[in-house]
């Protein structure tokens, strides 16, 4: 009853386990639930199982834990003879802390890492974080799950990986504590290697004379900025720089500020940055300078936020409800429901019109 429904799950493939029977592939699935519910997810059957796969599929699912969908899938990424090779690496990753749950997650994200040699590939990236870092082991693992690559790094020389001079170059930016709390994030800035493009952006904002704490907050809060293509990252730069020469009066100052507050800024269009200031300057009469100190601001959308309370603050200003120089931040940020009990339900009985005005606004989005 239980071998018809696995073979025609697996393509209807004649099965030859050499690696584990099939009464330890069947106890597997019935104890870890490994078996997939046809109304649940795709049957295995209608996934395409290469020739010869079918040990690599017993292993996966009765030693790495994994289900038998993940399994199949991740067998096309997998060759081996023997389970050696993948019995010494459960057994490394065992010793050094890690569950069974957390192996079934790193193998079905990294199948490859069943084929390396652990003492010689994983033992030196986990020195390093225990050692050097100073990872407790229960870091170290949580780490590690999250980011697989910090144990896919390769060498580099004796003692060393690519995950070295990247955080020793980091180190030298942002200081030992920051760096440390990026790697225990995961950032993705420890993935590639001492990347060029990073090194390059970040020389291109000393040549132009960002100041270095400005360099540092991006780095640490913001790394996606930094990681951008140069000729890309090149652009940007050029484009936020023209700001201080074109209609918004934006000095090198301004723009150094809204940098520091919100590097990621430099991510947006400068056609969606320009549009915004546009509204404020010469819609709502505001000094475009003012945004430099909030720069968060331009990520709101002009449709559905900015427009609409802009709309409703104007027509309380008219009425002298507001002054008006009423502030950005306290309209802009709040939540919807903040926003309309301050602003709308709050003057309904003398400005009745007031939940119109804002209906109006916003469902012209819609």
């Amino acid at each position: 009853m239980f071998r018809r429904p696995i073979l025609s799950r697996i393509g209807k493939i004649q099965l030859s386990a050499n690696f584990c029977s099939l009464e330890n592939f069947k106890r597997s699935l019935v104890n870890s639930g490994a078996g997939i519910s046809p109304s649940k997810s795709e049957p295995v059957s209608s996934k395409k199982v290469s020739p010869g796969k079918e040990n690599v599929i017993f292993y996966l699912v009765d030693s790495c834990g994994l289900n038998l969908e993940r399994a199949v899938s991740t067998s096309g990424k997998l060759h081996f003879d023997s389970p050696d090779k993948a019995n010494a690496v459960m057994h490394f990753l065992e010793k050094h802390g890690f569950s069974k749950t957390q192996i079934a997650e790193l193998v079905s994200r990294r199948p490859k890492f069943l084929l390396a040699n652990p003492e010689k590939s994983f033992l030196p990236k986990i020195e390093f974080l225990l050692h050097s870092m100073g990872f407790s082991e229960f870091d170290m693992v949580e780490s590690v799950v999250k980011h697989p690559a910090y144990l896919a790094s390769s060498g580099s020389g004796i003692g060393r990986y690519k995950l070295t001079p990247v955080y020793e170059y980091v180190q030298g930016i942002v200081g030992s504590r920051k760096a440390g709390i990026l790697l225990r994030r995961g950032s993705w800035i420890f993935d590639h290697g001492l990347d060029k493009k990073i090194i390059d952006n970040l020389a291109l904002l000393r040549e132009l004379g960002v100041p270095q704490s400005c360099i540092e907050f991006s780095l640490f809060h913001y790394p996606d900025v930094v990681t951008r293509k140069h000729e890309s990252f090149k652009q940007i730069v050029s484009e936020i720089e023209g700001m201080g020469k074109r209609n918004w009066g934006w000095s090198k100052d301004d723009i150094y500020m809204a940098f520091r507050k919100h590097p990621s800024c430099m991510l947006l269009s400068e056609k969606k940055i320009s549009r915004f200031l546009d509204f404020v300057a010469n819609k709502m009469g505001r000094d475009s300078r003012t945004i430099a100190r909030v720069p968060y601001i331009i990520f709101y959308s002009m449709e559905k936020r900015i427009i609409p309370r802009c709309s409703v603050l104007h027509h309380l200003f008219l009425n002298c409800f507001v002054k008006k120089n009423w502030s950005l931040t306290s309209v802009m940020c709040p939540t919807e429901e903040k926003f309309l009990e301050n602003y709308v339900i709050r003057y309904l009985k003398e400005l009745p019109q007031l939940r119109q005005i804002y209906r109006r606004e916003t469902s012209d989005v819609v």
